[in-house]
């Protein structure tokens, strides 16, 4: 089976500094990947190169088997939402997505079809100069979704939204996937990825740091526990030397399975009323990996 997206040791150097080296990963449909890292981790510089913005100095990437450019109508293989402002912003943003439709040969009926996904239809008529940054953003989205594409590779898509536009583009990247389509997707707002992605990828220093499911990848090896008696609880993991955390929701964080302590608190004959293991935030994961590196402007990002 041909993965939607395959990148192969894909690397860059700009002016004998490497700012991307063997980034390798396969993406496969019904998925939202998320590719975090901070700036200057080599991110923009990756998705470019996957579609044909940046000559990479090394490696090669691969949407349904072949280059982003050697596609004969690259946006029916992967919608790109790479720089929302790459629009002549004296065209309304229906007049945008009409001269696209007809560059793109898309029906032009499908331009008020993504107007309305995106939440755009009122402002249509109105030209881009007057968008803000988040309507601009959306509009970019319904251009990446005009040829209603199995992929989309999308820079930042929720940058200047409101926690309504937010929410819109989660729900409509979900529903994308659970439909098949398969979304690349970077963005610093770690809390919405938390709820969007399926899998993620953590770029640093140029390199790929961790790939994986994201419940796997903040599994933290801690439980959480509640009892009807949380002194006692306490008392038989200190006689036990088992370590816990004191939360501020009044449950523990206990550093151990939660097949060790069951077994504990029957002994005990203590009811718990919570036995659940503790999926670390995406944030925890993502400043173990990344550290406080230092961030670069332009082509690192």
């Amino acid at each position: 089976m041909v993965p939607v997206l395959s990148a192969h040791g894909l690397g860059k150097q700009y002016e004998g500094r490497q700012v991307v080296s063997d980034v390798s990963f396969v993406l496969r449909e019904g998925t939202v990947t998320a590719f975090l890292g901070p700036n200057g981790a080599g991110k923009s510089t990756t998705l470019r190169m996957i579609t044909g913005l940046t000559e990479p100095s090394a490696g090669m990437a691969t949407i349904a088997g072949r280059p982003y450019v050697r596609w004969a109508n690259p946006s029916h293989a992967a919608g790109v939402l790479l720089d929302g402002a790459a629009v002549r912003p004296g065209l309304s943003g229906r007049k945008h997505l009409q001269i696209a439709a007809l560059q793109s040969g898309v029906a032009r009926s499908r331009v008020d079809t993504v107007l309305e996904m995106v939440d755009l239809a009122s402002a249509a008529g109105r030209r881009i100069s007057k968008y803000s940054l988040g309507m601009r953003q959306r509009l970019g989205l319904a251009h990446a979704l005009l040829a209603d594409p199995p992929m989309l590779i999308l820079d930042e898509p929720i940058n200047g939204l409101d926690p309504g536009g937010i929410r819109s583009v989660r729900l409509l990247l979900r529903e994308y996937a659970q439909r098949g389509g398969t979304v690349l997707l970077s963005s610093h707002v770690l809390s919405e990825v938390d709820q969007t992605a399926d899998r993620v990828l953590v770029i640093g220093g140029g390199r790929i740091l961790a790939d994986g499911p994201l419940t796997e990848l903040t599994r933290s090896g801690r439980t959480l526990v509640r009892a009807t008696d949380m002194r006692h609880l306490m008392r038989v993991l200190e006689r036990d030397r088992i370590r816990y955390e004191q939360r501020s929701d009044g449950r523990l964080a206990v550093y151990a399975t939660p097949e060790r302590i069951s077994p504990l608190a029957q002994a005990e004959g203590l009811p718990l009323t919570e036995l659940a293991s503790d999926n670390s935030a995406l944030e925890e994961l993502f400043f173990k990996l990344t550290g406080p590196q230092q961030t670069q402007d332009g082509a690192g990002r």
